[in-house]
């Protein structure tokens, strides 16, 4: 297997772990059972992916490579096993620790899936559409966690927290013109790193899109 692939892999199976600890910490929250949390983990970690492959015609590659779907449940069982045996690990300060860790997994997830998206679309010769490219690189960061959401009864993610999305517009965006200038690596790296620094930032200073807030009289009417 030459490096690029070996590379390349290696991202692929990070964000595997990282979005299945995040799918099965939300299983858990939600106080799904065994079965409930495996499911969600697997989700969370390739039905972005499953989706993409979907819009582009082929075979989701969750199920011709297993090995991503393996990694997901390895992943979601060991973190229920964990919980399920020490159910006071996350309280007090080991719950903010915790909180910072989640968030460090689900930004290194969204930042990984978000520039395989777009490599995915280039692979598939859409090197010159750069609209596709982002929404396929923006679909597979997201769209694992949205369906997760959905699932587990919750307001999407995506719409309700500090910046997120757009992270991963961000960096799909910047990953197509890398990619186009620098090559393949060196665009996923810098991409990635894009992504995850955008996170950590917005989760820091408390950034959000703007919203609004209908007071009671205004909803009553």
């Amino acid at each position: 297997m030459e490096l690029q692939n070996v590379i390349v892999f290696c991202m692929e199976l990070m964000g595997t772990v990282a979005f299945a600890a995040s799918g099965a910490m939300t299983g858990i929250n939600c106080r799904m059972d065994a079965f409930g949390v495996c499911v969600l983990g697997v989700i969370t970690a390739v039905g972005g992916g499953m989706t993409r492959d979907v819009i582009l015609g082929n075979v989701p590659g969750a199920l011709t490579r297993p090995v991503y779907v393996i990694a997901a449940m390895v992943t979601a069982v060991a973190v229920f096993a964990v919980v399920y045996f020490k159910k006071n690990l996350f309280q007090g300060s080991i719950g903010v620790l915790y909180d910072r860790i989640m968030l460090i997994m689900d930004s290194i997830g969204l930042g990984i899936f978000t520039v395989m998206g777009v490599m995915t679309g280039i692979s598939q010769g859409y090197i010159e559409n750069t609209f596709l490219l982002t929404v396929l690189g923006t679909l597979t960061g997201v769209g694992g966690g949205l369906v997760r959401d959905m699932m587990a009864g919750q307001p999407p993610y995506i719409f309700v927290k500090h910046i997120y999305a757009c992270a991963s517009v961000a960096g799909a965006v910047s990953c197509v013109y890398m990619y186009r200038i620098f090559g393949q690596i060196p665009a996923m790296i810098a991409a990635s790193a894009l992504v995850i620094g955008i996170r950590f930032l917005a989760a820091y200073y408390h950034w959000n899109l703007p919203r609004i807030s209908l007071d009671s009289s205004i909803r009553d009417n």
